[in-house]
């Protein structure tokens, strides 16, 4: 599940495409990278971004692959989640055991 940006899926992969393609054609893949860009008309960075994403996912580069960091993501998400279950639920133990300990002690005045 990538997320949804401001791009449709089609010209993202049609601009890095491009971009493996022709980057011979040009001094350096900066070079084909901005040339692409201008024609697309969307942020140099931007398509950057998305050759590094895509070489990675390729295994052209180094990192984490998209599929990766969605997994990381999710369990990052389950880790939060848990962690605050685990505190209420620990927070609310806490104030059993005071309960208990508040009715022992009114049981024996």
């Amino acid at each position: 599940m990538t997320r949804q940006g401001r791009y449709p899926q089609e010209l993202r992969e049609r601009a890095v495409r491009m971009v493996l393609e022709h980057q011979d054609e040009h001094p350096s893949q900066w070079a084909a990278i901005c040339s692409i860009a201008a024609k697309f008309g969307i942020s140099h960075e931007t398509l950057r971004n998305w050759v590094r994403s895509a070489e990675v996912d390729d295994g052209l580069r180094p990192g984490l692959t998209s599929d990766e960091r969605e997994r990381l993501r999710t369990l990052e998400r389950e880790v939060r989640e848990l962690r605050r279950a685990n505190e209420t639920s620990h927070a609310l133990d806490g104030q059993a055991a005071v309960a208990v300990w508040v009715g022992k002690a009114a049981c024996s005045l």
